[in-house]
């Protein structure tokens, strides 16, 4: 641990803009694979363990795809898309089964979709590690803001980032989709009792978090290793990020994310060998001040 260099850091120009613009990057991402996680919980209840394996799927299709095609664009389509096609399967056919199961039962189910999901990926791609290489259409020199470098890659994803949440957050306030999803979010036998059709309403919602997390990790394979096993990390750190803005809350992610992508960025300044550390250390604070989670709302008791 070494509190100086974090110090000389925040009072450099370039160092503060250089981590800054890291930060973001890392909680971009952290959105993303939360967002679709918390949207899950937040409407089925369900904590979606396998929402790594996921990520991680998302990331071999986008590199699948840009190797035969060449276009970044197509790549991160087909990632989201094929995610969201396997998250309403794995909806459908499993999960579905077990909404009403005791907790351990949904968790033993997702968890033997994450061993089976990356055995498929070792059969079909193989064991090691694999990289996409960035991009032709971002391989420009990056910009230089008070001496602190910010790659071009870095400024699209974050700006990917915002406009997915702009649109999350209207679709889920401003239309009537999104009056109905938090509908069956706030009383699921009422939302049955007038018609709707609820079992759509499920499969959408898991559609749509398995978009987001094929898309986060397309978007994570120009400046990530593709590997097996590669959805877990950004699993646990998702799950903080969830906690720590408040179970089902979709701003909350986003604040969640910021938050984890500033003590990962800074934190490898000034204690690199206990980044994990802090982040759990931050989750036990803000829990402890807000149980709820930063925007999470208090639970009513009956």
């Amino acid at each position: 641990m070494d509190l100086t260099l974090l110090f000389e850091c925040l009072t450099s120009a370039s160092c503060l803009v250089t981590q800054t613009s890291t930060a973001l990057i890392i909680g971009a991402l952290l959105f993303l694979v939360s967002a679709g996680l918390t949207l899950i919980f937040g409407v089925l209840g369900v904590v979606n363990f396998a929402h790594g394996a996921l990520y991680m799927l998302g990331a071999y299709i986008a590199v699948t795809v840009y190797a035969a095609s060449g276009s970044f664009l197509l790549a991160v389509a087909a990632a989201g898309l094929g995610v969201a096609t396997f998250a309403v399967f794995f909806e459908r056919f499993f999960m579905r089964r077990v909404y009403d199961a005791d907790v351990l039962m949904q968790l033993l189910v997702c968890y033997a979709f994450i061993l089976i999901l990356d055995d498929a990926v070792k059969i079909f791609w193989g064991a090691e590690f694999r990289s996409m290489g960035m991009p032709t259409a971002f391989q420009a020199p990056p910009l230089f803001i008070a001496g602190g470098v910010i790659p071009i890659y870095y400024i699209a994803l974050i700006a990917v980032s915002v406009v997915i949440a702009l649109v999350l957050w209207l679709v889920l306030n401003k239309t009537r989709t999104g009056k109905v999803v938090r509908a069956a979010a706030q009383n699921k036998v009422m939302t049955s009792a007038l018609g709707l059709n609820t079992s759509l309403i499920y499969a959408g919602v898991f559609a749509c978090g398995g978009l987001l997390a094929g898309v986060a990790g397309a978007l994570a394979a120009p400046v990530r290793s593709t590997s097996p096993g590669m959805g877990f990390s950004i699993l646990i750190e998702a799950f903080i990020v969830t906690v720590i803005g408040g179970m089902g809350s979709v701003t909350g992610a986003l604040v969640g994310a910021l938050l984890i992508g500033l003590v990962r960025s800074f934190g490898s300044v000034g204690f690199p060998s206990f980044v994990e550390g802090v982040m759990f250390l931050a989750m036990i604070f803000i829990l402890i001040l807000k149980p709820g989670g930063l925007v999470g709302k208090k639970e009513r008791r009956a």
